[in-house]
């Protein structure tokens, strides 16, 4: 695995859009709380583009990420929001190039493409909060400084408490995932999650709880979950239930299906759709511990 080098005071931010589109307002707060922190901030020049709900076609989104790929002076390229349209750009994309210059590519949701792109090509990446998500008021929170930590290479070690649905015990593996509609959506593609010897995390929000059902069933029935190493279960939030409701919330679904596997599953982790959203470093090994006491998660 490819760990890309931890940045400095200094260096250069890139930031795009590779889905839905963003307005200079929404990204300056975060443009300024970068330099704040001492790095210089680079816009792609198609960032406030607009197709419809895209930030510009496909074919501008993706050569705003490969412009930051291949500009030396960019050490990390940061993801401006998700929404839906990260997996239009892959077939634009040059993955030999990004494995020439590999660098920390960071955010959350729908670049869920991006990190299990990220980790075919075996480079390490961020699952991290995003411009879209920083305080307005400029004051830092968790979830930025641990984006902070993770970038500069200071340790990471993220807890959580007890919670119900929790199988205990104690594994190591690469951490991988990101969100589990994208996830499942990857599946049978190039990208799609190779969960031999992993520990698998997921998050999801607006779903239907059915949906959830299934999609957790699709990873079980076609093998994927009982290769894993662990799973780690982040916010699972804005759940939808039909008139008829379906029983189960998003956790004990997933519980449901997990719960003889003989790996340990921890709930209500600190990353997704909510704050705090921990920054976690993907193509890592991390230690998974989750015991009564609740979950520890720490990279090797």
């Amino acid at each position: 695995m490819i760990i890309p080098p931890y940045l400095k005071q200094g260096d250069t931010i890139g930031i795009v859009a590779t889905a839905r589109k963003i307005s200079r307002e929404e990204v300056e707060p975060a443009a300024k709380m970068l330099q704040n922190f001492g790095f210089r901030v680079k816009f792609a020049s198609n960032l406030f583009s607009e197709n419809n709900q895209f930030a510009g076609s496909d074919e501008e989104r993706a050569a705003d990420l490969m412009q930051m790929i291949d500009n030396t002076d960019v050490k990390a390229i940061l993801c401006a929001r998700g929404g839906y349209g990260t997996a239009r750009i892959l077939p634009h994309l040059d993955y030999s190039a990004i494995v020439r210059n590999p660098k920390w590519l960071c955010g959350y949701s729908d670049p869920t493409v991006l990190h299990l792109l990220y980790n075919k090509l075996g480079i390490a990446s961020i699952h991290s909060t995003m411009p879209i998500n920083f305080p307005k008021d400029g004051i830092s929170n968790d979830s930025v400084q641990s984006l902070i930590n993770a970038l500069t290479g200071k340790s990471s070690q993220i807890e959580a408490k007890p919670h119900a649905q929790n199988i205990q015990g104690s594994t190591e593996g690469i951490l991988i995932g990101g969100n589990l509609s994208l996830v499942y959506a990857m599946q049978r593609t190039e990208i799609e999650v190779n969960p031999t010897n992993k520990i698998l995390f997921l998050e999801d929000l607006d779903e239907y709880l059915y949906h959830i059902d299934r999609i957790i069933l699709n990873l079980r029935q076609s093998g994927v979950l009982k290769m894993l190493k662990g799973i780690v279960i982040g916010h699972m939030n804005d759940m939808h239930d039909n008139a008829v409701p379906f029983g189960k919330t998003a956790e004990e679904i997933i519980h449901e299906h997990t719960k003889d596997l003989q790996i340990p599953v921890a709930f209500n982790f600190p990353s997704g759709h909510l704050e705090p959203n921990m920054a976690l470093l993907f193509g890592r090994m991390h230690k998974l511990d989750v015991t009564q006491n609740g979950t520890r998660l720490v990279s090797l």
